[in-house]
């Protein structure tokens, strides 16, 4: 049955920045399809578990500062310690500032890259390690945005961290392919989550963002689930290196 390819049963997910939004939909789309999940977040992800836990899945509650690079190789640690394994590793950990491009400053720049880049790639390397010891392979899903492929406005380091995102999936495609790991990356459209709460409140400008997109509305968290869990099956085996848009077509217009 084809069916079968898109299930997750017995895998472990790792996925940062799961305690609302865009991660919390992904975490719960992986668990429906089977997996345990490993949460990773600054803050407890109280409403997370609780629906997870209620799917009859594990959770894995650890708190993490990404922007520390000592604290990642202890996160597969802990991971493997309580699961076993870890198959799929999902980065979607990110914050956005927002200031005119002339004024913004050094530390909104190093903030947004460490969290937005950064961390990805070390995350990935430290997944990559464990997925090449266990030696079945393991998928890679990094989150990339629009501003992968626009460039914004009053956004620069967000716009130069999610181009990078893209650029490095493919490189993560390029080198590990040959030990049977899959490097994507989702690009969520104009989403209803807290980052975009300002842009929504804007009433201007919310109506311009609608109108573009031929979806007439924004997209939400459980929107990302199911391709979330397409590029963690067996289904996205021959996809490598590639990017998929989940913006209503914002794109196309």
């Amino acid at each position: 049955m084809i069916l079968d390819s898109f299930k997750l049963d017995g895998k472990v997910a790792i996925v940062t920045g799961c305690d609302t939004g865009l991660g919390q939909g992904m975490a719960l789309g992986l668990a429906n399809a089977g997996c345990d999940i490993v949460a990773v977040n600054i803050t407890e992800p109280v409403e997370t578990k609780q629906k997870i836990e209620k799917l009859g899945r594990r959770f894995l509650d650890i708190r993490a500062n990404l922007m520390r690079q000592e604290e990642i190789a202890g996160i597969i640690e802990q991971a493997v310690a309580a699961f076993g394994q870890v198959d799929i590793l999902v980065n979607n950990a990110g914050i956005i500032r927002r200031e005119d491009a002339i004024n913004f400053t050094e530390q909104d720049w190093d903030d947004v890259m460490n969290i937005n880049l950064k961390s990805v790639f070390f995350m990935a390397q430290a997944a990559v390690k464990q997925f090449i010891k266990q030696g079945n392979g393991g998928k890679i899903i990094n989150i990339a945005s629009m501003l992968s492929y626009q460039g914004g406005i009053r956004v620069p380091s967000y716009t130069a961290s999610k181009s990078g995102v893209m650029g490095l999936t493919r490189l993560m495609a390029n080198e590990w392919a040959k030990y049977n790991i899959n490097a994507n990356a989702i690009a969520p459209g104009y989403m209803a989550t807290n980052n975009t709460a300002a842009l929504r409140a804007d009433e201007s400008r919310n109506k311009e963002i609608v109108e573009r997109i031929p979806a007439g509305r924004w997209g939400t968290p459980d929107d990302l689930a199911g391709p979330c869990v397409f590029l963690a099956s067996s289904a996205a085996d021959y996809i490598n290196g590639y990017t998929i848009a989940v913006d209503g077509g914002w794109l196309a217009r």
